[in-house]
Parts: structure tokens; sequence; C-alpha cells
């Protein structure tokens, strides 16, 4: 079986590589290999490395600097996925799983969102977010299949929980504790996309993140608890709370965004594991190093 991971060198694509079975042959070309927005280069490697699925990590994640670069974010979250999936399309068997994302809903919810809520972003990475999706589910239709996540994290990349370590490392922090929703690792996102993966009766648009609902500001002392209980800190600094207001951004984050997963766990049979088991997890590999 042959599977091609875009955006390889990601935190979310190591994973996937790190998961890969054994059984699978893969191709996994980082951003400098396979610009995903050049429909020639998309073309010819799926042309002739011939997948059976396709698993798109590759996004442009900088929320903010998405303001500014509004063309960018589209070639990579909108065009680049349209492109994989209309070059998918040609061949009779090949399936793509796209990675998305909570900010295209508009944050004003106040239970989950399911799948099929209406969607409604509020700023350019939602915006192009979605336009990729669309791209996706409209050239590919039933070989095609969508999973929004949130608040990404892992071992290896840029994350919430390493920016806090290296701020806690020099002193206190301020963290928004006014927007809510699901902090889920690329360990467990990337359990749930292999076994999409694998499984070929799922498409649509389906929601994972891990259990649980916090916000920033709770996540950020609970990175502090945990990581001290594993050495990776050795000093307690403050962890204060602050509203949205006191930390302004050229994006806007959306106040709630938490997801419903209850489809992809009947879907595929798998637990959902609390988000601090997983952030436990997570934090003991790197204290292992």
């Amino acid at each position: 079986m042959k599977v091609l991971i875009t955006g390889a060198n990601g935190q979310l694509g190591s994973e996937l590589r790190r998961q890969a079975p054994e059984f699978v042959q893969i191709l996994a070309p980082d951003h400098a290999s396979l610009d995903i927005g050049d429909e020639t280069a998309v073309n010819a490697l799926i042309q002739d490395f011939s997948p059976r699925v396709i698993l798109n990590a590759a996004a442009y994640t900088a929320v903010d600097k998405a303001e500014a670069e509004p063309e960018q974010a589209r070639r990579v979250n909108a065009e680049g996925p349209t492109l994989l999936a209309r070059t998918a399309a040609r061949l009779p068997d090949c399936r793509l799983i796209h990675v998305s994302t909570d900010y295209v809903f508009d944050g004003e919810a106040s239970t989950p969102y399911l799948p099929g809520d209406a969607t409604g972003p509020r700023g350019v990475y939602g915006e192009t977010k979605l336009a990729g999706e669309r791209g996706v589910l409209e050239a590919l239709g039933p070989r095609a299949l969508v999973v929004r996540t949130s608040w990404v994290y892992g071992p290896r990349g840029k994350n919430f929980p390493a920016t806090m370590l290296r701020l806690m490392r020099n002193g206190d922090v301020r963290v928004v504790a006014d927007q809510q929703g699901c902090p889920t690792s690329t360990v467990s996102l990337a359990e749930v996309l292999w076994e999409f993966a694998l499984n070929s009766g799922s498409s649509g648009v389906f929601h994972w993140s891990d259990a649980g609902i916090t916000n920033w500001y709770d996540f950020a002392v609970a990175i502090s608890e945990e990581a001290r209980a594993r050495g990776l800190l050795t000093e307690v600094h403050a962890v204060t709370p602050i509203s949205t207001e006191e930390y302004p951004t050229p994006a806007r984050r959306p106040r709630y965004s938490a997801l419903d997963s209850r489809a992809t766990v009947a879907a595929l049979g798998i637990p959902q594991l609390h988000w601090r088991v997983r952030l436990q997890e997570v934090l003991g590999e790197l204290a292992r190093g």
C-alpha cells in the first residue's frame, strides 16, 4: 500500500511518518521537495508514485501572519489541497485525507461543534482552510475525507507547550483565559489519520480532538505542573490569566471552538483519551529526550 504524506517535516507530518505501519510504503516530501501549490510538481509526483492514499498534513498555520500574507496562505491551504484532490481524482482508487481546523467556525457556539454545523471563519487562516476543505470534497467526492482538529501540539515542532516551556524557564507568563477549546496531541491525531487511511469506508467531514474542554490559561497551568513533575522545569513561575482584549493579535481567535468527535469514535472504534493524559505522554517523551 502506497501512502503520500505531504508536509512531512511539520509536527504532524513527523508523527505520521513515525507511526507509519511497516507494510505501508510511504513517500514523505517536505515543502522544499514539494510545493503543493505547484500544479506541475503535484501532477508529476502523484502520477509517478501512484499512491493509494494521500495524507495532507501540509498547511500554512501562521494564523496572525496569514492576515498580512493572504495569497501565500491561500496557495497552501486552499489551492494546494484542491490540486492534490484533482490529481488524485485521475487515479482510479486514490483517496485523500485532508487535515483542517476549528478556525472554520465563528467561535460563537456554547456547545461542541458537530461536523455538519454551519461554518463562518473570522480570518484569513480559517477562510483559506475552509476553501481547501470545499475544494477537496468537490474534486474527490466519496474518496475525500476531511478531519478537522484543534489546538494541535506534539513532541516536535513549534506549538503552545513548547512556547510555554521556553517562556516559563525565563520567568512568569500571562495567558489568555477566555478562549475555550480542545487540545489535540499529534500522537492521537496521527493514530486517527492512520486508522482512516486503512479504513476505506469513511468519507466526508469528521472531527478529532482529545477529550475534555479547557482554556489556554488552564492548559498552561497543566503544562507547568506536568513539566515540573518530569524535570522539564525546575522553578515555579506564576501563570496569570488575562483576557483576549489584554493580548491583541492581528487575527481574531475563536472564543469557543470545541469539536464534537463522537462520530470519529463511532466510525473507528477507538478511545478518546483526555487531553491531560495526552499532555503527560508528550511531556514524558520530551523528558526522555
